[in-house]
């Protein structure tokens, strides 16, 4: 059975960091190129961060230089470092395997404000 398991997530004031962590099982986590999206109130979801299998890195715009996505294939877990964060970065934050038609954690809320 698949699962991808977000934590990390809280309220955290302007310029603050976070680092969420998913926890992948079920499937050969090392062969999977891995995401986090997310998806703020009233808005639609979108990539945030993406690493491939060989560990290449890709960015949205909007959180270059601040955000850093990692992982660790002998814990099959994937990470976002969050730095210098904005209110703008308020969102709920999900883990993907394998692209949008692949697997999803059900989130982490991270809350942005002073």
């Amino acid at each position: 059975q698949v699962q991808l398991v977000e934590s990390g997530g809280g309220l955290v004031q302007p310029g603050g960091s976070l680092r969420l962590s998913c926890a992948a099982s079920g499937f050969k986590f090392s062969f999977y190129a891995m995401g986090w999206y997310r998806q703020a109130p009233g808005k639609e979801r979108d990539l945030v961060a993406a690493i491939t299998s060989g560990g290449s890195t890709d960015y949205a715009d909007s959180v270059k230089a601040r955000f850093t996505i990692s992982r660790d294939n002998t814990k099959n877990t994937v990470y976002l470092q969050m730095n210098s964060l904005k209110p703008e970065d308020t969102a709920v934050y999900y883990c993907n395997a394998g692209g949008e038609r692949g697997y999803w954690g059900k989130g982490t809320l991270v809350t942005v404000s002073s």
